[in-house]
């Protein structure tokens, strides 16, 4: 019988236009939790000791922020987002 093992993102996000491809892909979901799941990947990726310290967020306050059903606010996803150095921009509909 074949074992797999599960997929992680964060494994694939080892450059600065992976992560900005992938967190704009997850942006496009409706859902707003696949949005913050890939941000967790993207945390995870860079490292969450680094994140804590970039963002001023206690490294247990990410690990609890990015555990699924969590409700983060907006305030949390901005700072987590300037700790990365990524941004959200705004396009028109095309």
């Amino acid at each position: 019988m074949t074992e797999f093992t599960p997929f992680d993102a964060s494994e694939y996000l080892g450059t600065d236009e992976a992560i900005a491809e992938y967190l704009a892909a997850a942006l496009e979901d409706p859902d707003p939790q696949v949005f913050l799941a890939a941000l967790g990947d993207v945390a995870k990726a860079r490292g969450m000791t680094q994140i804590a310290k970039d963002s001023g967020l206690g490294r247990e306050s990410l690990y609890k922020a990015f555990s699924p059903g969590s409700k983060l606010r907006y305030e949390t996803v901005r700072k987590v987002m300037d700790g990365l150095g990524v941004k959200l921009t705004v396009l028109p509909h095309s």
